[in-house]
């Protein structure tokens, strides 16, 4: 058992992306007979199967199209792909921990967005 002591590093990724990632890992432990596929890759998996809506491309498209508005941040950004709002109430939830809200403005554009990738 390997433990990690230290974040050497981090990035930001979609459900896509990391679907894409992890069958990735899964072929390649396919290829290796000796080594059988870990409880928590299984899980992952499971719900990156379940959850990821779009194709990589798309998502980082609607990242960067995020992006470009105002009241986005990375992290906001990658919620919102993930978890594609589709009203006022849902966006404000992603937003229910900041120290601002946006007007009704700021999140019908962001809806706007959204609507393009739903």
């Amino acid at each position: 058992m390997t433990i990690f002591k230290e974040i050497v590093d981090e990035k930001h990724l979609t459900v896509a992306e990391t679907k894409e990632i992890l069958a990735d890992i899964e072929a390649e432990r396919a290829d290796d007979e000796d080594r059988e596929m870990r409880y928590e890759l299984a899980r992952a998996l499971e719900h990156v199967n379940r959850f990821a809506a779009l194709d990589p491309e798309e998502s980082r498209e609607f990242v960067a199209e995020l992006l470009e508005l105002e009241k986005v941040d990375e992290p906001t950004a990658y919620k919102i792909v993930d978890l594609r709002p589709r009203d006022r109430d849902e966006l404000r939830a992603i937003y229910a921990q900041e120290r601002y809200s946006l007007s009704g403005d700021e999140l019908d554009e962001i809806l706007n967005v959204v609507s393009r990738y739903v």
